[in-house]
């Protein structure tokens, strides 16, 4: 039975944003899509332009409900999902942006993580969650007011504020009335409490930040504001907000303790729903809020490689190798194997478990019979290695065997990628009809919050798979596969030496 119910989702990605409108199935009933620009004014440094973002958003949201026929008036709610730990500083009054967003793929604060580490280190890791690590949008906004003494001055007399993309759409959304931000993504910042539940205080004051900076937690499904009619046509409840790694969890169904997915995005990240209580990682995976609902809080773990598809994007545009990212298929099968050449795709460092800042990108094992397919096939395989450096960590650490996993993002559809995954995890790897697992996460969430579904379950009714992979390697074959990789890991490591 159809439902005349009208989503509109949000999804703010590291290179683009999505306008997404959903009707009360599930169904994807209209999208629309820019690029933003990405700025790299130094080596180490990724910007985006918050005006930027909010002007395509904008944008994007008029495009998808023209396209859907749907008036503003007659949306039931609105959901955003977004990058996570991108640091967003505005000023209070004027409702603009007062520094380029500070990308959560940006380097500039390793140092400052190194420095803090032998006395912080241990303190943040077990209250956030995370290893201290140049992703804490914390660092990114110490940086922010220790290199720009105006800015300083103003965050002092409470004339700004931060946040997360979230925080930064919420607050244009609302003409400047709210200032919040989701659990979810509270907990990627860096400075959240996990077990108190509250900014982390202690180690804000350490750094010289003034808690009139920081938004108000919020829950991800729920009310959390209204929209000014004057931006958006209409006052629509905006009723989720939420981490896109917890979106596509959440939207994978993976709602119940074990449950794990894998996102190949920019990024590739692997998430498990570890319940209500949150297990601080004793090797450097990193505790999440899955989501929280109705004051409910549900955690996971995560570990996350920050550059795989971005490592072929880079085989495309920087070594200009490829014409298009999906011809790394169709070359990798193109060969028997990957002849012994190995891709450590550290271009921004490494993740868990090594957190290593100053590892760089790898090619290893060339030799005069490496041919174009074998470069893309080690490219494919790099990803789904980085992925295996943690989930036995993984398993360990939650109590739960991962044997079967969920798979979702823009390489997902690529069928070798998720083939090698089955093999070098030893795990079953769904992949569901829509791929669109982050924005349908969203879209479920912001129903949930106003009663287009009265339960989870509800919203995966509509939801199947559109293939499977069971792994077919040998054991012996994967582990000497794999202790290769590691070898080249090491080699990788510790590359970019500090001044």
């Amino acid at each position: 039975m159809s439902n005349p119910s009208r989503l509109l989702v949000i999804d703010e990605g590291t290179t683009g944003t999505r306008a997404l409108v959903f009707d009360g199935t599930g169904t994807i009933r209209s999208r629309a899509y820019s690029e933003f620009t990405q700025y790299h004014p130094a080596a180490d440094r990724v910007e985006h332009d918050p005006e930027e973002i909010w002007q395509l958003t904008s944008a994007r949201i008029t495009d998808a409900l023209r396209r859907d026929g749907t008036e503003p008036a007659a949306l039931s709610a609105i959901g955003i999902t977004n990058q996570r730990a991108t640091t967003v500083l505005w000023d209070r009054s004027t409702g603009e942006a007062v520094a380029p967003a500070i990308v959560w793929q940006d380097l500039r604060t390793a140092a400052m993580a190194a420095d803090l580490a032998p006395e912080w280190g241990a303190a943040v890791q077990a209250r956030t969650g995370w290893t201290l690590a140049p992703v804490y949008s914390s660092l990114s906004l110490c940086w922010l007011l220790e290199n720009d003494r105006d800015l300083a001055r103003r965050a002092e007399a409470g004339e700004l504020a931060f946040g997360t993309i979230d925080s930064w759409l919420v607050h244009r959304l609302t003409g400047g009335r709210t200032h919040a931000i989701s659990a979810s993504n509270a907990a990627v910042t860096g400075a959240y409490d996990l077990l108190a539940d509250r900014w982390y205080e202690e180690w804000l004051g350490a750094l010289g930040l003034p808690m009139s900076l920081f938004p108000d937690v919020v829950d991800d499904s729920g009310l959390i504001a209204t929209t000014d009619p004057s931006v958006t046509g209409a006052e629509t409840p905006i009723t989720a907000a939420i981490a896109d790694q917890s979106a596509a969890l959440f939207g994978q169904g993976c709602v119940r303790p074990g449950d794990a997915k894998t996102t190949h995005g920019t990024g590739t990240f692997l998430d498990v729903n570890t319940g209500t209580e949150p297990v601080i990682s004793r090797h450097g995976l990193s505790t999440i809020v899955a989501w929280r609902r109705d004051g409910v809080t549900t955690y996971g773990l995560e570990g996350y490689a920050p550059v795989t598809g971005s490592a072929v994007q880079w085989l495309r545009d920087g070594a200009e190798l490829l014409t298009e990212a999906a011809e790394t298929q169709e070359l990798a099968r193109g060969v028997e194997d990957n002849n012994g050449v190995y891709f450590v795709p550290a271009l921004t460092g490494l993740g868990a478990p090594s957190w290593d800042s100053s590892a760089r990108g790898l090619l290893i094992g060339l030799t005069p019979g490496t041919k174009r397919g074998h470069l893309a096939r080690a490219a494919l395989e790099g990803i789904v290695y980085s992925i295996k450096d943690f989930i036995e960590l993984m398993s360990q650490e939650s109590g739960q065997a991962v044997t079967t996993m969920r798979a979702d993002g823009g390489a997902s559809a690529n069928d070798f990628l998720l083939q090698f995954q089955a093999d070098m995890l030893g795990a079953t790897i769904h992949r569901p009809s829509n791929v669109e697992a982050t924005a349908f996460g969203a879209a479920c969430l912001a129903g949930l919050g106003v009663g287009v579904w009265s339960d989870p379950q509800d919203c995966f009714r509509a939801t199947g798979d559109d293939a499977v992979f069971t792994p077919s390697m040998d054991e012996a074959t994967r582990d000497a596969n794999y202790t290769q990789w590691q070898r080249a890991v090491e080699r990788a490591k510790g590359w970019a030496v500090r001044p």
